[in-house]
């Protein structure tokens, strides 16, 4: 029994122990730029073809289908 309440004494500790642990940021600045990924605008994919106005035309589309003061007055 004295051995069993050291073992899980012991276990309790390294569980414990583990969560002190530091972890290093991931760095994303390197000499002042940014490494991470780019950012590109919504438009700039093959969908729309680099296209601003096609986007904003189904974004509009698509925010007047989900209108339902529009669709309860049909």
């Amino acid at each position: 029994m004295n051995k069993l309440l050291v073992a899980a004494a012991a276990v309790a500790v390294a569980v414990l122990a583990a969560g002190c642990g530091e972890k290093q940021p991931v760095t994303v600045y390197k000499q002042g730029q940014y490494q991470g990924k780019p950012d590109a605008r919504p438009w700039e994919n093959a969908q729309f073809k680099n296209d601003q106005v096609a986007w904003e035309k189904a974004i509009k589309a698509r925010n007047g289908g989900q209108n339902e003061y529009a669709k309860s007055a049909q």
